[in-house]
């Protein structure tokens, strides 16, 4: 076996030998999958898993289990063995089945898929960002509530992760807001092993990496990966550091036990082929056949006695805490489990019904902040942020508290990191006990796409706050005028998006976003004033189906409708009224949400949007979505081109959006 820079190779034994012919089984079986990795770890993993890793099998979700993520998702047999082997209810015919239709064990690990798994861990760099996040959360949720001799919140985060993970740019983002924030309770342990899918790293990974995370305000130490004595003690050193993260750099040989494979990129991502499994059992001296586990393997990593130990150490310790702090536990469990506050429904209505009595015209992401300060008082979860755009984004409230440095709070500055703040925000998140959001300008959405994705795909409970939504951005010109982002953000399945024309629609998409617990909402946000709209009441409850009628046509028979969204509804309005005057009566339809509105009853849909009547559809973007609404007979006023730099009311005439083109617009299709 060839040696990585000098690395001593393993001692085999059954109990690493378990992971190492599991990895290879599944991946020979499947013909697919990444036995690398698992292969380089598996003593990494022994020591973490059996020495060290708080968590019952039979219970996944205890909320003060450590939590473990694989930020080297490829190599995600090496999670579903350690899964398996120690008790969790991901049986051998699932392991048979890696890679296939419909099973727990599927290519990366999913979210929501296998019990045990806390995050997906797909995109490299995404996990240790997550994990991050769970770090970030565990710190305030012990600061919020834990009390002297009554600590309900102490766990561990730790993370596996390869040079993948170390090389992609939000690695860089997530670590060194770690460091600042002195997140101890982190440890993640880097698969040293010189080899990603094109070979050996030397041509394309030279930093020192150790230094970099030493800059970041990182604890580091480096071992030999194989050596199980020297990761426990690293580990154990790592504990004992409580104001940084840890990173434990583990020099390893991708692939070990492989005799002719190891430490070569053709072990990295592709089967081993039948004669290299044959040798592999042969030299690792595993005498069992394909997905056979002997007894005192299992014996050996079965965690479900000890983890219902843990387990009930902590539920005793949680009930003598609620009989000494009974609010306090109340509080923590309702936050554990997401629901929300008993005085919500009303509390909201109540907001709904100021913001439209103080009947406002201002910018929408001024009336955001306002049903931010309206809604935090009963909304402890709220953790709010933003990446260096706070007076901009206006993501702050009256009574927040900054986080800064080392510190607790519940308003963070990110940094200029909009990826990084995305995924640690999705880390927050699948913690559990706080709500999330964080604001950018909305062209910058593109900064933090893969998480974003990663939010709608895991079903998370994160609110993006995106302002400056259009070309109404003005004299920053179109760089960062968004013209395309809107509409590609709806195409994301799962996600909800939001763009009101004004204050109570802002307030009323803040509500929703707020009680939306099976997916991310995007809220999209202008920066020049909007004019306050007149409803009634049942117009304000209409808006939570995504689409009203905001104004009907005289007589309540439209020869036409337009719909709009954001700043064009008063445009639409404008237009209605020009065109009443020439004898063409027209209904003009609010529609903040598309994605909401689709998912409305189909005699509600009809309701709003008639068939047989004509429509037109006005918004500052691209205009490819909005043919779902208008037909091909219809007419769309957008934009399919990059705005200028310029003050926005001169760039909404320029590109058309005035009250006379969408004027025009209609008359063309009647």
């Amino acid at each position: 076996m060839a040696a990585t820079r000098n690395v001593t190779p393993p001692k085999f034994n059954d109990i690493t030998g378990a992971i190492r012919m599991l990895a290879v089984d599944a991946v020979q079986k499947a013909n697919s999958g990444h036995p690398g990795a698992p292969m380089g770890m598996a003593e990494i993993a022994d020591v973490l898993w059996n020495r060290h890793l708080r968590h019952n099998p039979a219970n996944p979700k205890w909320p003060d289990r450590d939590r473990f993520i694989l930020s080297n998702g490829h190599g995600s047999m090496l999670i579903y063995a350690l899964l398996h082997l120690s008790g969790y209810d991901l049986p051998m015919d699932e392991l048979k089945r890696f890679r296939q239709m419909h099973s727990k064990t599927p290519g990366h690990p999913e979210y929501g898929y296998t019990p045990g798994i806390e995050t997906t861990g797909g995109p490299l760099g995404q996990g240790i960002t997550n994990a991050v996040g769970m770090a970030m959360a565990e710190k305030l949720l012990a600061a919020e509530f834990n009390k002297p001799d009554h600590e309900i919140v102490n766990h561990h985060t730790y993370v596996f992760m390869g040079d993948g993970c170390m090389m992609e740019g939000i690695s860089h983002e997530a670590c060194a807001l770690a460091g600042t924030w002195g997140l101890g309770k982190l440890m993640a342990f880097w698969d040293d092993n010189n080899i990603s899918i094109d070979g050996h790293v030397d041509g394309w990974f030279t930093d020192d990496t150790p230094k970099r995370f030493e800059s970041y305000g990182w604890h580091v130490l480096s071992v030999n990966g194989h050596d199980p004595e020297a990761v426990d003690a690293a580990i154990n050193a790592g504990k004992k550091v409580t104001d940084k993260p840890t990173l434990i750099c583990c020099r390893t040989i991708i692939g070990a036990g492989s005799p002719n494979k190891a430490d070569t990129h053709d072990v990295h991502g592709a089967a081993l082929g039948d004669a290299e499994v044959a040798a592999t059992r042969e030299h690792i001296g595993w005498k069992y056949p394909p997905f056979e586990i002997p007894k005192h393997v299992y014996e050996a990593w079965d965690a479900r006695t000890k983890g219902a130990g843990l387990e009930k150490l902590w539920n005793n310790k949680f009930a003598e805490y609620k009989a000494a702090f009974p609010k306090e536990a109340a509080e923590f469990e309702r936050r554990i489990k997401g629901d929300l506050p008993a005085n919500w429904k009303a509390h909201a209505a109540d907001v709904l019904v100021k913001t439209n009595e103080k009947a406002e015209t201002i910018a929408t992401r001024k009336a955001s902040q306002n049903a931010i300060n309206a809604l935090a008082p009963v909304l402890p979860e709220f953790l709010g942020g933003s990446a260096d755009l706070t007076g901009s984004n206006l993501t702050n409230w009256t009574g927040c508290k900054h986080l800064r440095g080392k510190g607790t709070g519940n308003y963070i500055s990110y940094g200029v990191r909009e990826f990084g703040m995305s995924h640690i925000m999705n880390g927050m998140a699948l913690h559990g006990g706080l709500l999330p959001f964080g604001g950018t300008f909305l062209m910058f959405s593109e900064y933090a796409r893969n998480a974003i994705r990663m939010s709608a795909l895991m079903k998370q409970r994160v609110i993006y706050v995106f302002t400056h939504d259009s070309i109404g951005l003005g004299e920053d010109g179109p760089t960062h005028q968004p013209v395309e982002q809107t509409a590609t953000l709806r195409y994301i399945p799962n996600m909800e998006l939001w763009r009101p024309c004004d204050t109570v629609e802002s307030a009323a998409a803040w509500v929703a976003a707020v009680e939306r617990h099976d997916g991310p909402t995007s809220l999209v946000f202008s920066r020049q004033n909007l004019a306050f709209q007149k409803r009634d009441a049942a117009q304000i409850a209409n808006i939570r189906k995504g689409a009203y009628i905001l104004s009907e046509a005289a007589g309540g028979k439209p020869q036409a409708v337009i719909i709009a969204t954001g700043s064009e509804v008063n445009l639409a309005m404008e237009a209605q009224k020009l065109l009443a005057a020439g004898g063409i009566n027209i209904r003009v339809v609010s529609m903040p949400s598309t994605n909401v509105f689709d998912k409305q009853d189909q005699s509600y849909k009809d309701s709003v949007l008639p068939k047989g009547i004509k429509r037109v559809a006005v918004e500052a973007g691209v205009t490819g979505g909005w043919y779902k609404y208008v037909g091909l007979d219809g007419a769309i006023v957008g934009m399919d081109c990059f705005g200028e730099s310029a003050p926005a009311p001169e760039l909404f005439k320029h590109f058309g959006f005035t009250a006379e083109n969408v004027v025009k617009a209609v008359k063309s299709v009647l």
